[in-house]
């Protein structure tokens, strides 16, 4: 049986390099790993306990904690807007966080990677990231990293599923992902 991992993309940019890291995640998941890449962050509403109410739980929110509930494991894609990840991520974050304790995300083994045109390649976002991952009860693998700097620059000509470090980096990830969600 396939190990089913779930991705989130922080990025909404038509082009972004971090949605393209996320189509190398699929294109270079080792066998035994089925990987997809969830459509429709930005139609879900932002967090409020007024609606998150059993039985009328917006539909996009209910789509999103199905899908991680049916996942083996979770990857975040993260862009670094201003030194932190993006609202849509953290907005995700929190819809999976709920009921605390029992939320989608609860266990869920995780792990955090990303691109952004810094020289650091985004690593304040993804360590934002992580910390609200770890609150919400998330298995995060913290000795699990991929941050790609210059991504403008690096990837003007090449996609991230052709460069080959990225899809050896890409493929050790997924791995890693596929060890502890099996042993979980």
């Amino acid at each position: 049986m396939a190990t089913k991992v779930l991705t989130l993309v922080g990025s909404l940019r038509n082009g972004s390099t971090n949605a393209q890291l996320a189509e190398a995640t699929s294109h270079h998941a080792p066998e035994g790993v089925e990987v997809s890449v969830f459509s429709g962050l930005e139609t879900i509403p932002f967090y409020n306990e007024d609606l998150d109410v059993e039985g009328t739980v917006p539909a996009a929110a209910q789509s999103l904690r199905d899908a991680a509930g049916d996942a083996d494991a979770l990857i975040l894609v993260t862009p670094e807007y201003n030194g932190t990840m993006p609202a849509v991520l953290k907005n995700a974050i929190d819809w999976l966080s709920r009921p605390f304790g029992a939320g989608a995300v609860s266990g869920l083994p995780t792990v955090v990677v990303g691109t952004a045109f810094g020289q650091y390649g985004g690593v304040w976002a993804q360590d934002e990231a992580r910390k609200a991952l770890n609150i919400a009860g998330a298995k995060v693998l913290e000795d699990v990293k991929l941050a790609i700097p210059n991504s403008v620059v690096r990837f003007a000509e090449l996609h991230p599923k052709d460069d080959v470090e990225v899809a050896e980096q890409v493929a050790g990830v997924l791995k890693a992902i596929k060890e502890i969600a099996e042993a979980n």
